[in-house]
């Protein structure tokens, strides 16, 4: 530990108020003196339905000095260090620049592709072109961070934006699996025509080679193709629907029961992939696409811890798709699953000893 850390976490008042302003959770550590760096990526161009998740990281940043650091299950997991770099302006202007031009493609297309404009395909193409573009800044900017040792988590944005992080954890594992938690199977091909878009996040993923195995856990929101896809994997891909897990809940099966057999489908190695709509919407409203059902907040963590109890290894993980509505909710809830995304993985890694 450096001396400049050691220094801070002495006179850190972790009982205090966060101060706006402030870093991520309220924590005083640099990007040098932390152990964890999440990403911020403001970025939403393909949304097809409600916008705002660019705002996400800005909207969980600004909630987060609120949350109380203590962690019964995790003594004094503030000082490993948490920190969040200046979310890229560029990155933001370039999505809204490109927002306005997706929204008169999408209105067209529901309009049942009228006639007469014929702009559209330089769209998809300028929109195809810069999702590459991104996909690649975040793949060196994050491998960069895994390079010097750090933690890493991705904070979008809709959910095309951790694409680039895969493909950099793809650079340091063999293989590893990922665990989607999310309302829909974002399984679909170039959705609406883009390459990179939300709804083929997991199509994407699926073409590195090193991701072994997707699971798939509280989807209630999928085309036909989409499920078809799932069934012609071998085995690649397993998805565990939300009507399924609540039918089994219902019936008397435990919560425990049904997160071992999740996990059992999961490799060692694991990247955690959360679409914040997987969680039931009241704790979420502003989300670009929010579904009925999903998760309590508690079920959710306790699918995290179970997974850190079972031995395997949290590589990295992306939270996606808060937007802050019209109230501090979202960021709020937003902020207090990073926290806990943040500590588990921490565990995964032998950063620190769950009490007890």
């Amino acid at each position: 530990m450096c001396e400049s850390k050691r220094v801070k976490i002495s006179s850190f008042d972790q009982n205090g108020v966060g101060e706006v302003g402030s870093g991520l959770f309220g924590l005083p550590f640099t990007e040098e003196e932390s152990e964890i760096v999440v990403f911020p990526i403001p970025w939403e161009v393909t949304v097809s339905y409600n916008a705002g998740t660019a705002e996400g990281p800005a909207a969980v940043r600004d909630a987060s000095p609120q949350l109380d650091l203590f962690d019964p299950e995790l003594a004094d997991v503030w000082q490993l260090g948490v920190h969040m770099p200046e979310i890229p302006e560029d990155w933001a202007q370039e999505s809204t620049r490109l927002r306005e031009k997706t929204e008169a493609y999408i209105q067209w297309l529901e309009n049942g592709q009228p006639e007469g404009d014929h702009t559209h395909e330089q769209t998809i193409e300028e929109v195809n072109q810069k999702g590459e573009e991104l996909l690649q800044w975040s793949k060196q900017a994050t491998l960069e961070y895994l390079n010097q040792g750090k933690l890493v988590g991705v904070l979008g944005g809709d959910h095309s934006t951790p694409l680039g992080f895969m493909h950099a954890l793809a650079e340091k594992h063999e293989e590893y699996g990922i665990l989607q938690v999310d309302a829909h199977a974002d399984l679909r091909d170039a959705y609406e025509g883009f390459t990179y878009s939300h709804a083929s996040i997991m199509f994407n993923a699926l073409k590195i080679p090193q991701v072994k195995k997707l699971v798939q856990v509280g989807i209630r929101d999928l085309c036909q193709g989409e499920a078809e896809l799932v069934e012609q994997s071998n085995g690649r891909v397993t998805t565990f629907y939300d009507s399924n897990l609540k039918t089994k809940l219902y019936e008397g099966s435990t919560w425990k029961k049904q997160c071992k057999k999740i996990i059992a489908q999961l490799p060692q190695k694991v990247y955690i992939s959360f679409d914040i709509d997987g969680l039931d919407p009241k704790l979420c409203p502003g989300t670009g696409t929010p579904v009925p059902g999903g998760f309590e907040f508690e079920e959710a963590v306790y699918l995290i811890k179970a997974l850190v109890k079972s031995g395997r290894q949290i590589i990295g993980f992306d939270l996606c798709e808060v937007a802050p509505g019209e109230t501090e909710w979202n960021g709020n809830v937003g902020a207090r699953l990073l926290y806990k995304l943040c500590n588990w993985m921490a565990v995964s890694q032998g950063k620190l000893e769950p009490v007890g």
